[in-house]
């Protein structure tokens, strides 16, 4: 079974920056993307960020040139590098394994809470 450990989460002031870890530990699929999603009060979940299977990168609009999505060389971690952070960013962020040729993500961290705040 695979599971996913989130990291890095906290309170931290608009304009700050935070960095977010996400370790995969157990069976690993052969080939899978991994994915940043946020919960935010009111709001479904949102996907922010995700490298897919092959490498490729998709930052959502709302985080686009603030966000960075970047793995480990042996792809067990997964970052999320948030700079210039906006009290909107407030929320739980999650990490999320989606398994090649699956639709849907199947393997989901705890979830880390991320405040912006002054």
């Amino acid at each position: 079974q695979l599971q996913l450990l989130e990291s890095g989460g906290g309170l931290v002031q608009p304009g700050g920056s935070l960095r977010l870890s996400c370790a995969a530990s157990g069976r690993t699929p052969s080939s899978y993307a991994m994915g940043w999603f946020r919960q935010t009060p009111g709001k479904e979940r949102e996907l922010v960020a995700r490298i897919g299977a092959r490498g490729t990168i998709y930052h959502s609009t709302s985080v686009k040139g603030r966000f960075t999505i970047s793995t480990d060389n042996a792809k067990n971690t997964v970052f999320l590098q948030m700079n210039s952070l906006k009290p909107e960013d407030t929320g739980v962020y999650y990490c999320a394994v989606q398994r090649a040729g699956v639709s849907k993500y199947e393997y989901w961290g705890q979830g880390t809470q991320v405040t912006v705040s002054s």
